[in-house]
């Protein structure tokens, strides 16, 4: 019997674990893959959206020569190994973890590809992009025709030839369509309601003020509904050296905006006709920001940042599209939690299928806990510059539930 499983080794996991050393509190880590599998498996040129100088895993953040670079993905990976074994971490991969239930001694039960175990407490650090989501719609597209989502693209290479319909347009979709576009193929973006932001507001990076002010630290009750936390993070993008990337500028490349996605009718897919109000939302998101902005740059009496109004989007977005010829269709429509899969506690979780909890612990569950989930306590909860601060709540309540049971 394991006093303390956490369930899952990327940042959310690894963080947990050097909490729980600092609390003295024996645990291991189960890992379904390898340390970093999540990031292991982003598409090839993939970078991080936020600043080096940003990753800042507790007791050993950024350790590199370019704070204000943008790791790529193998270097993510190799971080966080690094981290993981500067930390001591007891990871254990290759072993998944398929099901967890209560144990007939009121303990937690999980069923690993190892056999089953018992634990005291759990920490369910299994990242906050569990499960790509389709739209049902989707079911409508003709079967022939190549379907992926995010977590299947690699390269504009392994795709057959032919222009690509990208439905969604959040940062990961958005980052593919620049990439895409540039390798030379048409490029089809069915869009939704996303946030955007400049690269760099004065002299700083865009997320230094989303720190500064306090955008990342919004908690979950400070959102006009639950279901806000499905949208997407601020569009921006780290290639490059960092550049502003959103929908204005996808149009301006020659990209074709297109409404939300509908369905379709054979080969003729359907659009809605919402673009403008798409844009016209995440404008008001922009202007929202940079209220915050200007408020800090006030307070602390910094240089006022010359930001551009955004122009107005002339962008005539075709309703119909046939897609004869295509080459593939990628879903970037963002993912969901997917406990339910395999938590046997279904009333832990929300309709959206979040846990229902406070400051990382299971209300419903006894013994449950959770590291690494999109607005667990705050907006940048799932971030690598922001998970540590949950670990470190979470892994005191462990440490105190512990020794009141000792």
């Amino acid at each position: 019997m394991a006093r303390v499983v956490v369930v899952g080794a990327g940042q959310a996991g690894l963080a947990a674990s050097r909490e729980l050393t600092r609390a003295g509190v024996e645990h291991v880590v189960l890992e379904r893959g390898r340390v970093g599998a999540t990031w292991r498996g982003r598409w090839d040129s993939f970078c991080l959206v936020t600043p080096n100088w940003s990753v800042r895993l507790p007791g050993h953040g950024y350790d590199g020569d370019d704070p204000d670079g943008y790791m790529a993905r193998d270097e993510i990976v190799a971080y966080l190994e690094r981290y993981a074994a500067a930390v001591g971490a007891p990871v254990r991969e290759g072993v998944a973890v398929t099901a967890i239930d209560r144990a007939r001694d009121g303990a937690l039960a999980l069923q690993t590809s190892e056999g089953a175990m018992e634990s005291d407490a759990v920490v369910l650090a299994t990242g906050a992009y569990q499960r790509p989501h389709r739209p049902a719609a989707a079911a409508a597209l003709p079967p022939d025709l190549l379907q992926l989502d995010v977590e299947n693209y690699r390269n504009p290479d392994a795709l057959p030839a032919g222009p690509v319909l990208i439905v969604g347009s959040g940062q990961s979709g958005c980052q593919i369509a620049e990439e895409l576009h540039e390798a030379g193929r048409d490029v089809f973006v069915a869009c939704g309601r996303t946030p955007w932001g400049s690269r760099r507001i004065g002299d700083r990076d865009l997320i230094w003020w989303a720190l500064e002010t306090g955008y990342l630290d919004a908690p979950v009750e400070s959102l006009p509904d639950p279901r806000a936390r499905l949208l997407g993070n601020i569009l921006a993008t780290g290639h490059d050296g960092g550049h502003d990337l959103h929908l204005r500028t996808l149009h301006a490349m020659g990209v074709t905006l297109l409404g939300h996605y509908l369905g379709a009718d054979g080969r003729r897919a359907r659009f809605a006709p919402d673009l403008a109000e798409s844009v016209a939302w995440g404008d008001e998101r922009h202007r929202q920001f940079m209220t915050l902005v200007r408020a800090l740059v006030a307070e602390r009496g910094l240089a006022e940042p010359d930001v551009a109004e955004a122009a107005p989007l002339a962008c005539d977005a075709p309703e119909e599209l046939d897609l004869a010829g295509f080459g593939a269709v990628i879903f970037a429509t963002g993912f969901r939690p997917d406990y339910g899969t395999w938590v046997r506690f279904p009333e832990a979780f929300d309709d959206l299928g979040f846990p229902i909890q406070a400051d990382g612990a299971s209300t419903v569950v006894d013994g449950l806990f959770f590291v690494g989930v999109h607005f667990l306590r705050k907006r940048k909860s799932s971030l690598l510059l922001g998970v540590a601060e949950d670990a470190e709540i979470v892994a005191r309540s462990v440490a105190t539930r512990a020794a009141r049971a000792a």
